[in-house]
């Protein structure tokens, strides 16, 4: 039994990695949990309550001295690191009741492919476009990260380019194969999202990853990036495309959102929309998406800002790899593959898949 005094943050992620959790969590007067398909349980029975000593050694020994004394300034701190050859882990360490606490998110160092995550075709082809701009949304913990992962491996395999990614914090490692990488990490390598946004368009990318669409500024750098000859790829906590739009341009004030909707209509590509839904036989999640690919339809829609139709033409968009929500997960109810309950609890629309289900 490992004792409060030998206890180190690698061997609790090891445990984790070694039962298949994708968080492991800690926090003073608690033992070390984990998370797996969405059911919180302990790590282990073995290991004791953890103290707050130990609790600030274990926080102190994945974070270098200026990022202790920011967290210690500003009471929460996401960093990134690597367990050679097992994981990497996006840490995020906060107060809470007073006391330390730390949520592990384990990363596989290998990066899934499309097939491995069973997910369509059609996002394979959206990787083809040379500019523009890509958005893969949905709640946290929905995956977006690990699909990002895909597409971007897809890239940096089949095209020379310049891949330059700006993260908080990085997560996965994409080393350099038929594309150069460049990744940039907020607070390691950059001082903050701004001045590595300014800086990204210098540096001779071909292809930007920006870890989130967090405010205008962010928005607008993606955008102009996205005129200007580069394929930009960014998150959005959002869960469908109609609601990824009106996220967008409502960060801007009421006087811009003309222009904001026709220059999202020319440089918008595809928005992915992702939920993980738990397999009926228990044995993990599967993702489901709802995709729109920006036709000229679609572009005129968002363009003249009727976001409410872009559903219809998800809805009858088979021909383009289009898919709403409830198709995706009607097809995995008919495969047997979720149960009818669980795919009315994650419906885009319940009263659309209720109907569904019976017809």
């Amino acid at each position: 039994m490992l004792s409060l005094d030998s206890i180190t943050m690698h061997q609790l992620i090891e445990m984790g990695l070694n039962k298949d959790a994708a968080d492991v969590m800690i926090k003073a007067g608690q033992v070390p949990m984990m998370k797996k398909y969405n059911s919180v349980s302990p790590l282990d029975p073995e290991l004791p309550v953890l103290d707050q000593a130990t609790m600030r050694r274990l926080i102190q020994s994945v974070m270098n001295q200026k990022q202790f004394d920011f967290f210690e300034d500003n009471m929460d701190q996401d960093v990134g690191f690597t367990l050679e050859g097992k994981c990497r882990v996006r840490c995020n360490c906060y107060m809470q009741r007073g006391t330390y606490a730390c949520v592990m998110r384990i990363v596989p160092l290998k990066i899934r492919t499309l097939q491995d995550l069973g997910l369509p075709d059609v996002l394979r082809e959206i990787t083809k476009h040379k500019l523009g701009l890509i958005l893969v949304t949905g709640p946290t913990g929905s995956g977006k990260t690990t699909t990002l992962g895909a597409l971007i491996d897809i890239i940096n395999q089949e095209r020379e380019c310049h891949i330059v990614t700006v993260e908080d914090p990085l997560e996965i490692v994409h080393p350099d194969k038929k594309g150069y990488v460049s990744q940039r990490e907020i607070h390691i390598d950059t001082k903050d999202f701004q001045p590595a946004l300014r800086a990204v368009l210098r540096e001779a990318p071909d292809v930007i990853l920006i870890g989130e669409m967090r405010d205008q500024t962010t928005m607008n750098v993606a955008l102009q990036a996205g005129e200007t000859g580069h394929l930009v790829f960014s998150t959005v906590h959002t869960a469908s495309a109609y609601e990824t739009m009106d996220r967008v341009i409502n960060m801007f004030p009421p006087h811009e959102r003309e222009y904001m909707c026709k220059r999202m209509a020319g440089s918008l590509r595809a928005i992915v929309s992702q939920k993980l839904i738990p397999r009926a036989d228990g044995e993990g999640r599967v993702a489901a998406l709802e995709i729109l690919i920006c036709t000229p339809t679609a572009s005129k829609k968002i363009e003249d800002g009727e976001f409410a139709d872009l559903y219809q033409l998800m809805n009858e968009g088979e021909y383009w790899g289009m898919q709403t929500m409830n198709q995706s997960l009607l097809r995995y109810v008919k495969a047997g593959i979720i149960t009818e309950q669980v795919a009315m609890v994650n419906a885009g629309i319940a009263s659309e898949l209720k109907m569904m289900l019976r017809r």
